[in-house]
């Protein structure tokens, strides 16, 4: 979706306008948010980013709609996620240093972890698979975006 904000300097806006790939393509997309998993190396199967249609950098300059929206949607998206993945919880970070629109991370925190990490060690696991320190089994990725994508698919967020 090209959002009437979009910034053809931004790779998030190119990425919502469909002009620049998606690893395992949209999971969900609505009028405010676009889901998908986070691209390889793989960290951690299930390792999804929430961004908003609108270039915009963050929660503190969001627009009444967005800011509305962004609680239950959220909510919504980490049940489902948590509850198709059997994560004991989701973990949820957004910095925006790599992009200036807003994305964020909804990464479940499963009983077993690479290096037994836990808290924001699970965010290094990313690192570490860059680093081919660890590696994710592409098929376990690509089974929970085709499961979260159908889940989504039949119970939306709400809007």
């Amino acid at each position: 979706m090209r959002h009437p904000s979009y910034d053809s300097t931004c790779g998030i806006c190119q990425q919502n306008a469909g002009e620049k790939p998606i690893w395992g393509d949209v999971v969900f997309e609505n009028d405010l948010w676009l889901l998908r998993h986070a691209p390889p190396p793989f960290g951690v199967a299930g390792w999804m980013t929430m961004q908003t249609q609108r270039h915009v950098g963050g929660p503190a300059h969001f627009n009444d709609d967005e800011a509305r929206n962004f609680g239950p949607a959220l909510r919504h998206f980490e049940r489902v996620l948590e509850r198709l993945t059997g994560a004991l919880r989701i973990y949820t970070a957004a910095m925006g240093e790599s992009a200036p629109h807003f994305h964020g991370h909804l990464v479940p925190r499963y009983a077993q972890m690479a290096k037994d990490a836990k808290a924001w060690a699970v965010f290094d696991l990313q690192r570490a698979a860059i680093a081919g320190e660890i590696s994710v089994d592409e098929t376990e990725v690509r089974r929970i975006v085709a499961a979260y994508r159908e889940a989504l698919r039949k119970d939306p967020a709400p809007r």
